[in-house]
């Protein structure tokens, strides 16, 4: 038994002997960032299998420690050079300690040695040059990054086609309204305008998106304080350019600008643009040169203000899948107009969550965040990462607005259609200030092609108001409202 005992306690002197020769040799993994620690931009965070819910805890950005005493968001993400790169954003280039990530596909990342803490929410994959925009950064096929210096101290809200030389150089747009033409070659820089003047903005900026389509850049401004609430000011803009003159086209807040970034007129080369006022979502739409206008219900009051917002995007989430975020709803989007109409909108699911950007990268639907700031903790957010098809699981379709909201409207005047498909139950709220009766005439486009029929007549009663329930599973896909007398206008639904 003794000499059994001894052989045994040999061996595991042995074993032991040899783990540690091992651990002496093999280089250690290094740790995974922790609260409070000074990140290295040599350092890669090892990757994790530990995920809730689709997040991965040891993606969180955060600056270290209090560095950063605003906020933490991400602002873009982007895959290119075979792995998924994210750039961080502080409020008003306060704060430290964040930048540009790169994350592989065993979900190792690391903050990038080219870092710049900003404010940046700008991508774009300019093939011309095979690089990668995003923030002040331009990325190579093989990884490697340069910094546009000159672009890096302002607050990058968008990167655009440049208009006569798109094969070697680029627009940006900073949230304060500077528009810059970029050589993305020599990374020289030209300032070309201050918007503020040019588009006559009373009050604080806050451009937020631009794109380029149909020979002409379009630009979206979406200043929204109490103000432009109560109809005292309009400093929101969606404003276009033809490479000489600018025109607005809209004084609302507009917080996305987006299509197809490609030359040449293919199917219209559609592009969407959507903001909002008091009574509901706007979705402007150019197409073969033309605008149209649409309205869609709001699922949350609390993008109702420039700051709140943050990005909501318009994404080809997946080859010729488009996908919409839009005062907390997602929905799908159709890539196309025909004949100059849009329909195939369908609401997917209402949210509360901020999502500055979304991508799809190693067959994953990844979705940024904004999610803590100073207020209630240290600034921190995190990535998102699923099926594409988890977001009909988010919370069922649900909003509320309408095409009119105590408007003066004029006698025979027809109001924007107003999304109506993809809900449940749907009521109509009508009232007006006239002395008079006057007739609400609803007509639905079931097609979707502007092939209005009018469903039904309602009286309203001298300075009156009326509900109209609609029948459980009627639906079309817009709706839209004449008057038969000029009034101040109300014409509401709810949908739930």
């Amino acid at each position: 038994m003794t000499s059994t005992r001894s052989a045994v306690l040999a061996t595991l002197v042995v074993l032991a002997a040899s783990v540690h020769a091992i651990a002496q040799e093999t280089p250690k993994a290094p740790e995974a960032q922790r609260f409070g620690s000074v990140p290295d931009a040599r350092q890669v965070f090892r990757g994790s299998d530990l995920h809730v819910g689709g997040v991965f805890p040891h993606l969180t950005m955060s600056a270290p420690g209090a560095e950063s005493a605003s906020e933490t968001g991400i602002g873009a993400l982007i895959p290119w050079a075979d792995r998924l790169w994210a750039i961080g954003y502080v409020a008003h280039i306060k704060g430290s300690g964040i930048g540009l990530y790169e994350i592989n596909d065993d979900m190792s990342f690391r903050l990038h040695p080219e870092s710049v803490t900003g404010t940046f929410a700008n991508r774009m994959i300019h093939w011309e040059t095979k690089q990668a925009i995003i923030g002040p950064h331009l990325i190579d096929e093989k990884g490697n990054v340069r910094t546009i210096e000159t672009l890096a101290k302002h607050r990058l809200a968008a990167t655009v086609r440049h208009l006569t030389e798109p094969a070697k150089k680029a627009y940006y747009l900073t949230m304060e309204g500077l528009f810059f033409e970029a050589d993305l070659q020599t990374l020289e820089t030209k300032q070309l305008y201050n918007l503020v003047d040019v588009l006559k903005i009373d009050g604080r900026v806050h451009f937020k998106a631009a794109h380029t389509a149909q020979k002409r850049v379009v630009v979206a401004n979406n200043s929204y304080t109490e103000k432009e609430f109560l109809g005292e000011g309009d400093a929101g803009r969606l404003a276009e350019w033809d490479g000489e003159n600018w025109t607005i086209i809209e004084k609302n807040p507009f917080v996305e600008v987006a299509g197809k970034n490609r030359e040449g007129d293919y199917f219209g080369d559609t592009l969407f643009a959507v903001g909002w006022d008091r009574a509901s979502v706007i979705l402007r739409v150019l197409h073969k040169g033309e605008w149209s206008r649409y309205r869609l219900p709001k699922a949350s009051q609390t993008f109702d203000h420039a700051w709140t917002t943050e990005w909501m995007r318009i994404r080809e989430a997946q080859t010729e899948r488009y996908l919409m975020d839009a005062h907390g709803m997602f929905y799908e989007l159709p890539g196309f107009a025909y004949g100059g109409k849009v329909w195939g909108i369908r609401p997917i699911a209402h949210h509360l969550r901020i999502v500055p950007d979304f991508c799809f990268w190693r067959g994953l639907f990844v979705m940024a965040s904004d999610q803590t700031d100073r207020a209630v903790g240290q600034p921190q957010s995190g990535l998102w990462f699923g099926n594409i098809d988890d977001l009909w699981k988010m919370g069922k379709p649900t909003g509320w607005g309408g095409p009119w909201w105590n408007d003066d409207v004029k006698a025979g005047e027809t109001s924007d259609p107003f999304l109506m498909t993809g809900f449940d139950k749907k009521t109509l709220h009508l009232s007006h200030d006239s002395k008079e009766s006057v007739n609400f005439k609803v007509e639905v486009d079931f097609l979707g092609d502007g092939s209005w029929k009018t469903y039904q007549t309602i009286r309203v009663f001298p300075n009156g108001y009326s509900p109209f329930v609609f029948p459980d599973g009627f639906s079309a896909h817009w709706v839209r409202i004449t008057v038969d007398k000029a009034c101040k206008a109300t014409a509401y639904l709810t949908y739930n």
